[in-house]
């Protein structure tokens, strides 16, 4: 997938504040794939990422492993993470790395496309740099100062309350936000990326002004894991996920009761794991597995029932899906959010409103496999029609080649 009319691979420049492993979750996973299938295709691949935010956040900063063969990473970091960090935060701007941005982006890429951006350069950093620039909105930050439209740390947000809402999470307003940076940079990014309907439909709702192009977000290839010669003793539902409040698993545990016959196995830490581990005392169903590696998680979401996603608040679009798609196994979602539109598009899964409907689900699930599979087979030819790496790869390359079509005819008039 090179670009045959210049006779050469493309120069692609990736830039974000998370990748891994300075990175806590899905957006960092989701840029390293995307690195990655880049540069299998043969295209000239940099990662420019700022460690400054993990670090701080963190406290931590972990060990470097060797690079990917053929993507370069630029690693930008400062003696004062949490100032550098700071500076971005309220002013919206590269602050400490501004040069260094400038120096690497200006006039080596045929493309910039910017990921999460919130604390390597907020706005102010789409004007850096030359070629076509894009940016992949993974959370709901362009519209949102805590990301993820979840009002004062307790509901969903249907109005904008910022400033009490962004004190109530423990964050400091953002200077900028009572500005019009946003509009006022937009206009050097030539298409905003939307990975769901559900997320541009919510950047429209919160007042984003651009337009949007829903680009499918994909699982890379590899091969399939074989057929398991002993299928574990008793059924198991599947979480996988960081134990956080919004990620919804307290509207989940209680509904495994005695009624139902089947277990559920929960991957993943989080700050909230105390409160969840106390909810499920005294429920010899519920397991907490701690965090996994890849390939112990493949084997889970293979074997599992279904694989639940309760989430409380907006996701933009969830890889935990695609990953249970990719091994024949079904969804229980809440409707919310991206899950409708997945659920719909797929039939691969089922959709639950209330703690009624999700006992009911995982009651007729975990009672008809044959049911099970049925749901299994269109999740997974779901996958292969709409988040396989060639089909997004291909609308990717599709909308850089209509931006530069465009940006010729423009030039020549």
């Amino acid at each position: 997938m090179k670009d045959s009319s210049l006779g050469r691979p493309l120069r692609i420049a990736l830039v974000t504040t998370f990748y891994p492993p300075f990175s806590f979750g899905g957006d960092g996973i989701y840029v390293q794939r995307l690195a990655r299938a880049l540069a299998a295709r043969g295209h000239h691949v940099e990662v420019v990422h700022d460690t400054d935010a993990y670090r701080h956040l963190s406290g931590k900063s972990p060990e470097v492993q060797d690079e990917d063969d053929g993507i370069i990473v630029h690693r930008l970091g400062s003696k004062h993470p949490l100032l550098s960090s700071l500076g971005v935060q309220q002013l919206g701007q590269p602050t400490t790395h501004r040069k260094e941005l400038e120096r690497l982006l200006t006039d080596r890429f045929d493309v910039i496309h910017f990921h999460n951006i919130s604390l390597i350069g907020g706005p102010g950093i789409w004007k850096i740099g030359t070629g076509i620039k894009l940016h992949t909105a993974h959370e709901h930050w362009l519209v949102c100062p805590s990301h993820i439209l979840w009002r004062d740390n307790r509901e969903l947000c249907d109005e904008k309350r910022c400033l009490r809402c962004v004190l109530r999470h423990g964050r400091p307003p953002q200077l900028w936000r009572a500005t019009d940076l946003i509009a006022r940079e937009a206009h050097h990014v030539d298409a905003f990326l939307m990975l769901s309907q559900s997320a541009a439909k919510n950047h429209r709702r919160f007042g984003f002004k651009s337009p949007t192009t829903v680009v499918p977000s994909f699982l890379p290839d590899v091969p399939s894991l074989p057929e398991t010669s002993s299928p574990p003793e008793r059924g198991f539902f599947l979480f996988v996920g960081r134990l956080e409040v919004i990620k919804g698993l307290q509207d989940v545990i209680p509904a495994f009761d005695e009624s139902i016959p089947a277990d559920l196995l929960i991957a993943g830490d989080g700050d909230y794991e105390a409160e969840l581990r106390k909810l499920a005392e005294g429920r010899k169903n519920v397991r907490f597995l701690g965090r996994l590696q890849e390939n112990e998680l493949r084997e889970l979401y293979r074997d599992a029932i279904a694989v639940i996603t309760p989430s409380r608040c907006y996701e933009v679009f969830p890889l935990v899906v695609l990953e249970a798609f990719r091994e024949s196994t079904p969804i229980i979602a809440r409707n919310l959010g991206p899950y409708p539109e997945i659920v719909e598009e797929t039939g691969g899964g089922l959709l639950f409103d209330t703690a009624e409907t999700l006992h009911a689900c995982l009651k007729d699930l975990s009672e008809n496999p044959d049911k099970v599979k049925s749901l299994g087979q269109k999740a997974k030819i779901g996958l292969d029609r709409n988040w396989k790496e060639d089909v997004a790869l291909n609308a990717y390359f599709d909308l850089i080649y209509t931006i530069r079509a465009q940006k010729t005819v423009s030039s020549n008039l």
